[in-house]
């Protein structure tokens, strides 16, 4: 008799942390999986045979590297890479590199296993990946950062490809990092080809790449409020984070007349309560990406603005909440307060930035919630829209990049409430966003056998 995951949900996870002793993220990003998988699969015997769940939460290999480097005085550093190809059971590998001092083994499991579901729901034949360092460039010069990232790609380059693995950038890893290890690899190997997504134009990367991931998340964001027969004009949104996802959701917010109140990075957060509209965001573009300076100088430059020292903005009453900062930023008495100011919608802008008590939270409570593998998949969208004008040597104008989004955001959101609806008018996105990123990668493995 066939061995059946679907029995016993707890024994199932025991199973799951025996194997990955101490990587809490990574039992966590399984665990907010299994919890509506196996609801699904409980009548298909096919999936419990081939032990389909099981072998997703195993990643296909874990791959592991020194980094050596010399900084500007001389002194060899030394930093720990990894990329974490979870299953490409629809495609290349595909999913982003993230350099920051809390990149593990287990946060990079964790966002491979969630990248493997993203890309499925997204439509484009692509797998699930991750990579990335501890290492912080933050602080570091032009100079440090081309070294490392070219011993980093000195290693990586091995393991990836245009038809193999395909990463992208993320924290710590934008289009400074993407150019310094794109040129890395292609001077080792002699090859131009599509090996990294994020790349600057002037080389073949694409249009609106920057802007792909707030902008999928606000229209995922606007067609959870349109099943509600409800828009974002007038909203009071609450956005965290000041990178690129965060900077892009509250421009495109404040493009379909919500009225962003919020921003933070590490160190705390700004309310502004006459609302953050396009100038004041250029101003923070420019802060962040150009001086590389905190958000706490922004209540020096516009008046009537408070900073919130190692706070985040979640206590601040809104419509609508955008997490696009980091993982598990949102607790579950974050949740509670969010609820009970009034909160009607949460996107995920982040990977897993609600943590599974917060999101139970959310469920309990029916507010529209959308899961990051569901929000946040327009960035790798059009990253796998790169990919297709790469191998096709071609490059596709904004309006066509712009409404492809739109669509594919579209897309996602019908696969949801198909999978998610629960009566009543309510729909479980998370449920949704689980099952039809499931079933899609199940059924291929399926037709690949045991391998």
């Amino acid at each position: 008799m066939a061995i059946s995951e679907h029995v016993d949900l707890p024994k199932f996870m025991q199973g799951v942390a025996k194997r990955n002793p101490g990587q809490s993220e990574f039992i966590q990003a399984v665990q907010e999986v299994a919890e509506d998988i196996f609801e699904f699969i409980a009548d298909k015997e096919r999936y419990h045979e081939a032990q389909i769940l099981r072998r997703i939460a195993e990643p296909d290999r874990i791959i592991s590297f020194r980094v050596c480097w010399e900084d500007d005085n001389g002194n060899v550093r030394v930093q720990r890479g990894w990329r974490v190809q979870n299953n490409n059971s629809i495609g290349p590998y595909k999913g982003g590199i993230r350099f920051h001092p809390s990149v593990t083994e287990s946060v990079l499991k964790f966002l491979a296993f969630e990248q493997t579901f993203k890309n499925a729901l997204t439509g484009l034949p692509m797998g699930g990946a991750k990579g990335g360092a501890n290492f912080n460039p933050k602080g570091k010069s032009d100079r440090e950062v081309m070294r490392f990232c070219q011993s980093f790609m000195t290693e990586l380059y091995r393991h990836v490809g245009a038809d193999v693995d395909v990463p992208a950038g993320d924290i710590g890893v934008g289009a400074r990092e993407i150019g310094y290890m794109f040129g890395q690899y292609k001077r080792i190997t002699n090859q131009f080809t599509g090996v990294l997504t994020g790349k600057g134009l002037e080389y073949g990367g694409s249009l609106i790449r920057t802007e792909a991931t707030g902008y999928g998340a606000v229209y995922f964001l606007a067609n959870m409020l349109k099943t509600k027969d409800d828009d974002l004009r007038g909203k009071i949104a609450v956005v965290s984070g000041s990178g690129n996802v965060a900077t892009h959701a509250a421009e495109k917010l404040t493009h379909l007349g919500a009225s962003v109140v919020t921003l933070s990075d590490s160190g705390g957060f700004i309310h502004d309560p006459d609302g953050i509209n396009l100038e004041k965001l250029r101003w923070i573009k420019q802060l962040k990406n150009v001086r590389r300076g905190r958000i706490s100088e922004y209540v020096e430059e516009f008046k009537g603005a408070t900073y919130h020292e190692a706070k985040s903005p979640w206590n601040v009453p809104c419509d609508v909440a955008l997490p696009c900062a980091t993982q598990n930023e949102l607790s579950s008495e974050d949740a509670q307060s969010l609820v009970k100011n009034g909160c009607i919608a949460i996107s995920e802008g982040a990977n897993m930035p609600t943590e599974l008590k917060g999101v139970h939270v959310f469920k309990k409570a029916k507010v529209l919630f959308a899961p990051g593998k569901a929000a946040n998949a327009g960035g790798v969208a059009v990253s796998g829209l790169e990919m297709s004008q790469n191998s096709a040597r071609i490059s596709w104008k904004e309006e066509q990049l712009q409404q492809l989004l739109v669509d594919i955001m579209d897309g996602i959101h019908k696969q949801c409430l198909e999978y998610g609806q629960m009566g009543g008018g309510y729909c479980d996105y998370v449920r949704g966003a689980n099952i039809a990123g499931f079933k899609k990668v199940a059924d291929a493995m399926l037709a690949f056998g045991v391998v």
